[in-house]
């Protein structure tokens, strides 16, 4: 008999194939809530230390794997590595997230520079690759950026912010020198995305965290359009690249994100109304998502009936299942256990 050829659940939903048992993985799943992480993280050093160790980045990765057996891993790194590639310092400080230096004015934004250092960016690949070796066929590696309007308000206010006021009374202000962050980061993206297809990643997604702030003119100008960019720009290098978008809060505005980025799917957060999702996004690209973090760790029949609810709203078409944000701390390794097993008993 010819060997048998592993398949790739996730991979196979992104090209356009219904599996009867959606695939699962978690946002953030490599991270705190992991006794194993925890324990690497104290020895790493700083935040961006763990990032740009190889051996380290990839053994985080690999971790969940190990233990759920999920079906995708995506590359342990960070949305500002971009900045730090354009030459912005980036620092992250204990229990209150990352810092940078403002640009807040068209004269500091003057000073970006037009192209990141790549070099910068070589130990995420190496990551990627030793990942990739240690990997079985059947499990896909993502790997992923920020979109630019996200990783922007980062760079204008130099930290998060609540609502992200001061990037979008900037892009109101000085739309022309907004603008120059934005094509710097699309650009970028382009490239670092295309190096890590070369390095090893099956798919990519691109988050949009702060989406859902922005009005829908302005959505179109700062989401739809720099992501739909770096869409077709890393495909014109790699036709048949796999991009999973994440405009987190877009709610109606969904379908004019996936009409206008021409991504393969699209996650969705725990707030989308099933019935417009099932028709006016599901039925052109596959869906991922949609679990509450906060249902992970209620637990009990709380998860039970979520995860129940995510499975009977969209499992009847093209799901990845998965959380409608990343997984948090707090969350009991037991209730991602129960999850998982519950997905894969799932019969539509």
């Amino acid at each position: 008999m010819p060997p048998k050829i592993a398949t790739n659940p996730f991979l196979d939903v992104l090209s356009g194939q219904w599996q009867a048992v959606p695939p699962v993985w978690m946002m953030r799943q490599a991270g705190r809530y992991l006794p194993e992480y925890r324990e690497l993280r104290a020895k790493a050093g700083g935040f961006l230390d763990l990032c740009f160790t190889p051996e380290l980045a990839a053994e985080v990765t690999l971790q969940p794997i190990r233990r759920f057996g999920f079906d995708a891993a995506i590359i342990f790194s960070d949305i500002l590595v971009i900045p730090h590639a354009l030459g912005r310092a980036v620092r992250f400080e204990v229990g209150e997230g990352p810092r940078l230096d403002p640009l807040d004015t068209p004269e500091k934004i003057a000073t970006l520079a037009a192209q990141a250092d790549f070099a910068k960016l070589e130990p995420v690949y190496e990551a990627l690759r030793q990942v990739r070796s240690a990997l079985a066929p059947d499990v896909a590696l993502i790997g992923f950026c920020g979109a630019p309007w996200t990783v922007a308000t980062y760079m204008v206010a130099g930290q998060g912010t609540p609502d992200q006021a001061p990037a979008r009374i900037l892009a109101y202000s000085h739309p022309q020198a907004f603008a120059k962050i934005v094509d710097a980061l699309v650009e970028s993206s382009i490239q670092y995305l295309l190096g890590q297809l070369e390095a090893g990643a099956d798919a990519l997604q691109i988050f949009d965290t702060w989406a859902g702030v922005l009005s829908p003119r302005e959505f179109l100008r700062w989401s739809v359009e720099p992501t739909a960019r770096i869409v077709a720009g890393v495909r014109a290098k790699a036709p048949d690249a796999k991009i999973i978008g994440f405009p987190r809060g877009a709610g109606a505005l969904l379908p004019a994100y996936v009409g206008g980025t021409d991504v393969n799917a699209v996650s969705i957060d725990w707030t989308a109304e099933p019935a417009f999702i099932r028709e006016r996004v599901q039925s052109k690209v596959a869906v991922q998502g949609n679990l509450d973090p906060l249902a992970l760790i209620a637990g009990g029949a709380a998860l039970d009936q979520a995860i129940d609810d995510v499975l009977s709203n969209y499992a009847k078409g093209r799901l990845i299942f998965n959380l409608g944000h990343g997984i948090l701390p707090e969350t009991p390794i037991a209730h991602v256990e129960r999850m998982i097993a519950k997905v894969r008993a799932w019969r539509s």
